[in-house]
């Protein structure tokens, strides 16, 4: 019995690390006016050791969230939206000004700084993270912000 213990331990830790959720850091947005379109950064994190990819946002504080990436090129800078962000096994995926970033469509109220901005990230593997954005001018100095 005692040789047995050590060897479902490991197991289950292996089935823990393999179904890990995905977890979001410094999720932040600007300031922004009710009825306006609030932007949304943060950086995701997959500690586990499937893919998984960002596929929705819903936030009862807009009528609708987008998922969108800024690019560059020939100098002409552009934004579009996109189905999915995947995040690879054990990966990072930042959303920060100039690349990856939520569109906070039709804000219910005005976004002042020090405010915070409640969403839920839906994962393709069906994990769901609630989250908090939190309003200021830059990103938060504390990594684990947002969660």
């Amino acid at each position: 019995m005692k040789a047995f213990l050590p060897v479902m331990a490991a197991a289950l830790s292996v089935a823990s690390a393999a179904h890990a959720t995905p977890g979001v850091e410094a999720a932040w947005s600007r300031p922004a006016a009710q009825g306006a379109t609030g932007v949304g950064f943060m950086t995701l994190v997959n500690t586990g050791v499937k893919a998984d990819a960002l596929v929705a946002v819903d936030s009862p504080a807009a009528r609708q969230v987008q998922i969108h990436q800024s690019s560059v090129s020939g100098g002409v800078a552009s934004m579009r939206m996109v189905a999915s962000v995947p995040v690879s096994p054990r990966g990072r995926v930042a959303f920060a000004p100039g690349g990856y970033h939520l569109m906070f469509l039709g804000l219910t109220r005005a976004q002042k700084v020090g405010d915070r901005l409640p969403a839920t990230l839906v994962f393709a593997s069906g994990a769901r993270i609630q989250t908090t954005f939190l309003v200021g001018v830059s990103a938060p100095t504390t990594p684990h912000a947002g969660h």
